[in-house]
């Protein structure tokens, strides 16, 4: 009696079948556990580059596309030997192909796709260990890290496009997708145009360096911290905490205003005093106040402190104080302060406010 395992089925013997089979379930079971000893393994070599990283860290990045891409090399290599079967060989006309051929194209770029997703990975923890090393550390390093590891992610993806159409299209690859874009060519270059322009933007942004990431700006309205600046767009965490992205190419065609890189903070007052009150209130008031404004050297770098203007209304005393204090809650704290002692001043003096004091800061 002929053993089971030889008896012919699909052009195959039933072992043809069970042997791979067997094979593929012992890998997908065991994928996770595979993955993780292949990564340890290649953590010894890759530690070497930057002692500080961390095991667990590269492991995280690898577990998963090495173990999809195991088991589905595992899976190309152990369905290889198996003959297709003739009867299910069916012709695809509309594809210009027959099913064989087409499952075999699919497997490919699976397998190109399992890939180039191991590839980014590995781009991710190359990224990671220079941005541990002290020669990229601060903000502008990590911008241009940053940047570099998404233009270079970008390239892989675009090569990982070229060699799957290269299944897809077939040999002649390269004269049908020349013909295809020729086609559209028009239509290509107006959708590219904007794209372009933004990824033209990122190059300027990152050669230029009108701000870093981390710093407080303010651009097209919008004020805020820079957390990210990409190939197309820069991302702002708004000052209503909002999540803001703007398009490269506006950014270099706009005022960028890098509140971070202030060195002093601006207050001006204009104090309007009621006409009823003497020549000599009004140099009282006026010695009180510079009195006021020397004594706070520690934070006032200089002032200006003048009668400025006389109406029928008022006499208007304008006060211009600069401070190295940035930090916007300190900010406002000074000018609280410094408001309240010109209150009192005013009261000591005993002469009125024509109008409310007018206060404006930047």
């Amino acid at each position: 009696m002929e053993p089971f395992l030889q008896k012919p089925f699909l052009d195959n013997t039933l072992g043809d079948f069970l042997w791979p089979l067997v094979i593929i379930l012992i890998v997908v079971l065991l994928r996770n556990y595979l993955s993780r000893i292949i990564a340890s393994l290649a953590f010894a070599f890759f530690q070497r580059w930057n002692p500080r990283v961390e095991k667990k860290d590269f492991v995280a990045l690898f577990v998963k596309p090495l173990g999809v891409f195991l088991s589905f090399l595992v899976f190309v290599a152990a369905i290889d030997h198996i003959k297709y079967p003739t009867s299910l060989n069916v012709r695809i006309y509309f594809l210009h192909t027959d099913m064989a051929s087409l499952l075999a194209g699919i497997k490919m770029i699976i397998l190109t796709g399992c890939f180039f997703w191991v590839v980014l990975r590995l781009v991710d923890f190359i990224t990671l260990v220079f941005s541990l090393k002290s020669q990229v550390s601060g903000p502008s390093g990590t911008q241009i890290l940053f940047f570099f590891r998404d233009f270079i992610k970008v390239t892989i993806i675009l090569i990982g496009f070229v060699v799957i159409m290269k299944f897809i299209v077939g040999k002649d690859w390269t004269g049908k997708l020349v013909g295809a874009l020729g086609i559209g060519a028009a239509a290509l270059a107006l959708a590219a145009k904007e794209t372009i322009e933004n990824l033209i933007g990122s190059f300027i942004i990152l050669l230029d360096k009108p701000f870093r990431i981390g710093d407080a700006v303010k651009v097209n309205g919008v004020s805020g911290i820079v957390e990210k600046v990409g190939l197309r767009s820069t991302r702002i965490r708004s000052d209503d905490k909002t999540y803001v992205t703007i398009p490269n190419k506006q950014i270099v065609d706009s005022v960028v205003d890098d509140i971070t890189l202030m060195t002093q903070r601006r207050v001006v007052l204009r104090l309007e005093i009621d006409p009823s009150a003497s020549s000599e209130q009004l140099m009282g008031l006026l010695a009180d106040l510079q009195q006021l404004l020397k004594g706070d050297e520690q934070v006032i770098d200089n002032f200006t402190l003048n009668l400025n203007d006389i109406s029928s209304q008022s006499f208007i005393i304008q006060i211009i104080y600069y401070t190295s204090i940035i930090d916007w809650q300190a900010f406002t704290a000074l000018k609280q302060r410094v408001t309240l002692s010109i209150v009192r001043s005013i009261e000591g003096a005993k002469v009125k406010l024509a109008k409310k004091i007018e206060v404006s800061a930047s």
